[in-house]
């Protein structure tokens, strides 16, 4: 990773960031749309949360932001209670609003939306269900994230406890992906995660879908 322009010279400085997804509930086995409809963790899902705050907590973190619906609350949770730090809920990192697709499962939404979902997966600007679009979403998240970010140390951490329909809109504002190309970042896995590093020209995507600790970029590239 290169050094921050504030930090020039000091190879492996900036600041990160830790776009992790919540647990497994009975919605994702179940294939439903969640939305911002507000379901628990699953037993499987608190396991997960617990198994990767294990990991994330080794990165010692210097703050932990998350979304307040329960599945991300309950994820984050699990990290607090190994790191000691205070989970700073926020209504801003909730999952995309999805309208009457909230509840659907995925076949019931190609088969009664099929043109909707059609267009969405092309990269058009769909209000899915009749929600919000994904741009609208990265207004609202992306903030949130920059906003904690600059009260980091200049080798600090941060831990964003969300979503994956939001991490995405939120990874692809941050690192300058054009809207129509968001759908290009693959999704993640329940209790997965994404790595933003500050470098000189800005965020830059280091880890994504990840479920083992970040390694250190050794090669021209770096």
């Amino acid at each position: 990773m290169t050094s921050t322009a504030t930090d020039t010279g000091r190879k492996g400085r900036g600041r990160r960031l830790v776009l992790w997804r919540h647990g497994q509930t009975s919605w994702n086995l179940e294939r439903r749309f969640q939305g911002s409809t507000d379901v628990e963790l699953t037993e499987t899902g608190v396991g997960q949360a617990r198994r990767s705050a294990r990991l994330l907590a080794s990165l010692r973190p210097d703050t932990i932001v998350a979304s307040d619906l329960r599945r991300a609350a309950a994820t984050a949770a699990e990290l607090a209670a190994l790191t000691g730090l205070v989970v700073t809920h926020d209504e801003g990192l909730r999952e995309t609003y999805a309208g009457v697709w909230q509840g659907l499962t995925h076949e019931e939404i190609i088969a009664r939306y099929g043109e909707e979902y059609a267009a969405w997966k092309r990269g058009e600007p769909v209000r899915r269900g009749g929600g919000e679009l994904e741009t609208e979403v990265a207004d609202r998240a992306a903030p949130v994230v920059l906003r904690h970010a600059e009260k980091l140390p200049v080798d600090g951490t941060l831990v964003v406890v969300s979503h994956g329909g939001t991490i995405r809109t939120t990874i692809g504002r941050l690192i300058g992906l054009e809207a129509r190309h968001w759908e290009s970042l693959g999704g993640l896995s329940n209790c997965s995660w994404s790595v933003l590093g500050e470098g000189v020209r800005g965020w830059r995507l280091l880890e994504h879908n990840a479920g083992t600790l970040p390694e250190p970029v050794l090669g021209d590239d770096d």
